[in-house]
């Protein structure tokens, strides 16, 4: 299906014919067109032509309005202050346009496809094997998973990487350990439970660590260990194998607590990038991108330096012949460009992890492996911090478990649900308290500004008042408990019906739906999102506290209203599912 034109675009269009004829030279201008508190819209982009043209802007705009069409679409048009222009649409233009969004069979409401789609590459969740994930995580997975849910719904082609922390010294130690002591991770993987198996692997690290610190002979035999693992050792290998294996069923489990989607084969961690190093370096050296210094290759710029004044240099190769995060950060972009065919690369990183990004996207332009064609981004974000305002830790200064985060905040849920519920079983409570305490911490998260620190306040989150995700989901369920109540009365749309103040500004605000996904989409900028969905539900309240539905005045009238409480859910509904977040039917 065609994608519906939007009443802003059709708006626009009917000005943009009437500045043309008003003044011919100005017939790609931008009549700059935006909601108003005075009207529907208003227009201001008069002014900038009528000092380009040397005219007085009010009377340029009086011309311009005498050529306006109106009837259909716009019903009136006032010239305002030194020439804006005041545009009231019809009730009739509003109706027809949900109507039309409405009959997208696709379910789509109105989002049209991005007209030059390309290959987007996002890195994100990426959780490191054999440590538990922490508060940090939490960012990087919410946000990134959104990201891929606007970006795919508008019909990019997107790829996920999630690239895990896999590689690395401490693998020898672990391995050797694992070696001498076979019996500790000796379970079927299937018996155990995410939590179960982090457990394992956090007892054995605490175990070999030990060792390694007390053992000259142990710590010698581990130090030769990651050297095997490096070469290639088939044992070294499956041994170490064994240790991602068990970090995955952890991964799988919080990320399903998360109601996050993670495929297996979308995980392609550090050691994924082995077999390029040596030549990522060559190829930097060779091209003269990279030089050696005091034995390390590094790659140096002159915009970033150190407190000393110095120039901090990028070091893609140790001067030991060990490779840093530089080598695998490059041998991945060179992967993500050439075999995987990115036309852009999307990192959901921490903003502490600014200056390294900066450097390895810098130093793969050098390359040529990014250009104007390929570029790379850095969604940075901000920190998680605790109603003190400092990074949020436990009272005893340690970092957050990610699971006990997340099974408060549906325990809290689960509270507020049980307190509201009238025919709900246990199950069903407990159900809703996964959907609503999830919802509430990815809602916190994602209406934040990414690159913002934001404050994680459980009893805020899982409040029924204000911008939260409960108060969505609630005006959701309110909606499907009316369309019940309705019973044999099905929603229809009426064009013919007057509106009232809070219907039209209801009908408005579902009509900027698809603008606000595709520059939610375009942005990377779910927050965007976010914020429409927090005042479509407060005008649906306004709606719904104004205008009785059942109990309207005449049957078209109800069924109108039940028309704008359908659309206005399946809005809601589809808009929480690009940010992840379910939309129970009942609260």
């Amino acid at each position: 299906m065609a994608s519906v034109t939007s009443l802003t675009a059709s708006v626009h269009q009917r000005l943009a014919s009437a500045l043309s004829a008003t003044l011919p030279e100005a017939a790609d201008a931008d009549p700059l067109l935006r909601r108003s508190d005075r009207a529907d819209f208003q227009a201001n982009g008069i002014l900038a032509l009528a000092k380009k043209a040397k005219a007085n802007p009010r009377e340029l705009a009086t011309q311009v309005v005498s050529h306006v069409v109106t009837g259909d679409v716009i019903k009136d048009v006032e010239v305002s202050g030194p020439g804006f222009l005041n545009i009231t649409v019809t009730d009739k233009a509003i109706t027809e346009n949900l109507a039309a969004r409405a009959a997208d069979p696709e379910g789509r409401l109105g989002v049209p496809y991005t007209e030059q789609p390309g290959t987007t590459v996002i890195d994100y969740a990426q959780p490191n094997v054999a440590k538990e994930m922490h508060v940090g995580h939490l960012r990087s997975a919410v946000i990134g998973d959104a990201v891929v849910n606007l970006l795919e719904f508008t019909g990019e082609n997107v790829i996920r990487r999630h690239h895990i922390g896999d590689w690395g010294t401490q693998f020898g130690m672990l391995i050797q350990y694992l070696d001498e002591h076979p019996h500790e991770l000796d379970h079927k993987a299937a018996e155990v439970t995410g939590e179960e198996a982090m457990s394992n692997l956090d007892r054995l690290y605490k175990a070999a660590r030990k060792l390694f610190d007390s053992d000259e002979e142990f710590k010698t035999r581990a130090r030769r260990r990651v050297v095997d693992l490096q070469a290639g050792d088939p044992h070294t290998l499956a041994m170490w194998q064994k240790f991602v294996d068990e970090s995955k069923i952890y991964f799988f489990s919080v990320f399903e607590k998360l109601d996050m989607e993670i495929r297996d084969s979308d995980i392609v961690g550090e050691s994924g990038y082995n077999d390029m190093l040596a030549e990522t370096c060559r190829l930097l050296e060779e091209s003269g991108v990279a030089v050696r210094s005091e034995g390390a290759l590094c790659v140096f710029f002159d915009d970033i330096k150190g407190p000393d004044g110095k120039p901090v240099p990028l070091i893609v190769q140790k001067s030991d012949g060990g490779y840093g995060y530089a080598a695998t950060d490059l041998s991945a972009i060179r992967d993500r460009v050439f075999n995987l065919k990115a036309n852009t690369l999307l990192y959901v990183v921490d903003a502490r992890q600014s200056l390294h990004f900066k450097m390895v996207f810098e130093t793969a332009r050098r390359a040529g492996w990014l250009n104007d064609d390929v570029k790379a981004y850095q969604l940075a974000f901000g920190t998680v911090l605790g109603k003190d305002g400092k990074p949020f830790k436990t009272r005893e200064g340690e970092t957050v478990r990610l699971v006990d985060l997340l099974d408060e905040a549906i325990e809290r849920a689960s509270a507020v649900v049980r307190e509201k519920a009238q025919d709900l079983s246990e199950e069903e409570i407990a159900e809703r308290g996964a959907q609503v305490g999830i919802g509430a911490v990815k809602y916190a998260d994602l209406s934040t500004s990414a690159n913002r620190d934001y404050k994680f306040d459980l009893d805020q989150m899982v409040s029924l008042n204000g911008d939260t995700s409960v108060y969505l989901q609630y005006a959701y369920a309110r909606i499907q408990s009316i369309l019940r109540k309705a019973g044999d009365v099905r929603p229809a749309a009426h064009p013919e019906l007057e509106l009232t103040e809070a219907e039209r500004a209801l009908g408005l605000h579902v009509d900027a739906f698809a603008e606000t996904v595709t520059e939610a989409a375009a942005e990377y900028a779910p927050h965007k999102l976010a914020a429409y969905l927090y005042q479509l539900a407060s005008l649906y309240t306004s709606f719904y506290d104004k205008c009785p539905v059942l109990k309207a005045e005449t049957p078209q009238q109800v069924e109108n209203r039940l028309f704008l409480c359908d659309i206005t859910a399946r809005t809601l509904h589809r808009g929480m599912a690009l940010l992840g977040i379910r939309t129970p039917e009942r609260l």
